[in-house]
């Protein structure tokens, strides 16, 4: 084996070994008449019979050849699972799964107007920022109606997290 063998392609090396055993098959068809038969029909009998055997052998040793070719560049697959039988053992008996819990839902906080009180005063006091007065009035629009100062006193309204 040389130094660089291992550049050569695949389709390379297959191509040679088919050489090598072409080489073989006449190597071996040129030892085959060398006993002499006694008769001409005897000669083209056991010419042919030998042609034939070395001709199978070589194409066998080929397509042993590139079937190890093969394998040699792609892996082989895997074999496929078999299919388990129905008539196997029945299954561990395994309870249900259970429903699975639903989130805890956040109580919403809510504050009741009071006499004086204004949005932006509320957002100050329960959310930390009278800016936030916007969001309060957006969450409680139906209760408050078209216009964000004229709230009442006894309105539930529902504060933002």
């Amino acid at each position: 084996m040389g130094i660089f063998d291992f550049l050569k392609s695949d389709k390379q090396k297959a191509r040679e070994a088919a050489e090598n055993a072409k080489e073989q098959v006449e190597q071996q068809a040129a030892a085959a008449p060398a006993a002499m038969p006694s008769s001409p029909a005897d000669t083209a009998t056991k010419y042919t019979d030998a042609s034939a055997t070395a001709t199978k052998e070589a194409a066998d040793r080929m397509a042993a050849q590139a079937r190890a070719a093969a394998q040699a560049v792609t892996p082989p697959k895997p074999a496929p699972a078999a299919p388990k039988p129905a008539a196997a053992a029945p299954a561990p008996h395994r309870p249900a799964p259970a429903a699975p819990k639903p989130a805890p839902v956040a109580k919403k906080r809510t504050y009741t107007v009071r006499s004086g009180d204004s949005l932006s005063a509320i957002a100050r006091r329960e959310l930390g920022n009278e800016a936030r007065w916007r969001e309060l009035y957006a969450m409680n629009k139906g209760v408050v109606g078209s216009n964000p100062d004229l709230i009442r006193p006894g309105m539930v309204l529902t504060l933002p997290n």
